[in-house]
């Protein structure tokens, strides 16, 4: 791969993480009594918990659909990334990756 393809590589990669940082998924839990959202970069933007969904005798159930709700996102952003990242893995091949 030339100088050139592999600066023209580096533009896509840098555009695709741009693209990735706004990207929002969105996942609730417990009927929406916890929602998260995540960009594309796996990094967690919000924690919503509704205090109406939550008993707060039962503050182990709380945890437990933090805990699902971050791990769908996070599933679901690494998904994403993973999609957008599919048609340029192809090239990456030609830079012995």
């Amino acid at each position: 791969m030339s100088k050139f393809d592999q600066a023209k590589m580096l533009v896509k990669m840098r555009k695709l993480q741009k693209e990735l940082q706004k990207e929002v998924i969105s996942v609730e839990a417990g009927d929406g009594a916890v929602k998260v959202e995540i960009n594309g970069e796996m990094k967690i933007k919000r924690i919503h918990i509704d205090a109406d969904s939550v008993d707060t005798d039962d503050i182990g159930q709380l945890e437990r659909w933090v805990e699902e709700a971050v791990k769908d996102a996070i599933s679901k952003s690494q998904k994403l990334a993973a999609d957008k990242m599919q048609p340029m893995m192809g090239s990456l091949g030609n830079l012995g990756l």
